[in-house]
């Protein structure tokens, strides 16, 4: 091999984009909810799971390598009332004694005409699994820190959440946000 072959090769080597990937995020629990809203005889209720975890792999730029990975424990649920705190963990929604964790792993992630990035993927609850499309809004903030937040709405029937008849004066679309405090984590 003569020095100008070597130096063309390296020349096209340096020349070749470097692999593009995704930030990997830490999340500020302090500083991060995820939520749920509902109804029950038409008055709104609101909800919030404690304990989360949550992998995100996230660049608007390089949505193919994107991926969300949440594990959330049900018996964490808090919507300001130990009554129906007790309701949603025990066997008629959530079964926590069987089901004690729910699970979100993200697909694909596309991006429409407007620039709204949505994740499809599927959500496990309740010893079920369903496809769920999340709508995401990615905000990079002064510095290193960023916000995420990501809305669905989810049909609780579908995950087999309060099928009883008596269960009716609760609504059935449940809107999900999580909004997390994000900064880069370290070897990213």
């Amino acid at each position: 091999m003569t020095i100008r072959t070597v130096f063309a090769s390296l020349a096209l080597l340096l020349a070749l984009p470097l692999a593009a990937h995704a930030t990997n995020w830490k999340v500020d629990h302090t500083h991060s909810s995820l939520g749920f809203s509902d109804s029950y005889q038409g008055e709104a209720f609101h909800g919030v799971f404690k304990d989360f975890q949550a992998q995100i792999a996230y660049d608007p730029a390089h949505l193919d390598q994107a991926h969300f990975d949440v594990s959330v424990k049900l018996a964490s649920v808090d919507t300001q009332s130990p009554e129906r705190d007790q309701t949603l963990t025990g066997e008629e929604f959530f079964n926590t004694s069987a089901h004690p964790t729910a699970h979100f792993a993200s697909g694909a992630f596309t991006r429409d005409s407007a620039g709204q990035v949505t994740a499809t993927g599927t959500l496990s609850l309740n010893g079920v699994s369903h496809p769920v499309t999340l709508k995401v809004d990615f905000h990079q903030g002064a510095g290193a820190s960023s916000t995420l937040t990501v809305t669905t709405t989810l049909n609780r029937l579908d995950y087999k959440l309060g099928t009883a008849s008596d269960w009716n004066a609760i609504g059935k679309q449940v809107a999900v946000k999580a909004t997390l405090a994000l900064s880069p984590a370290s070897g990213t």
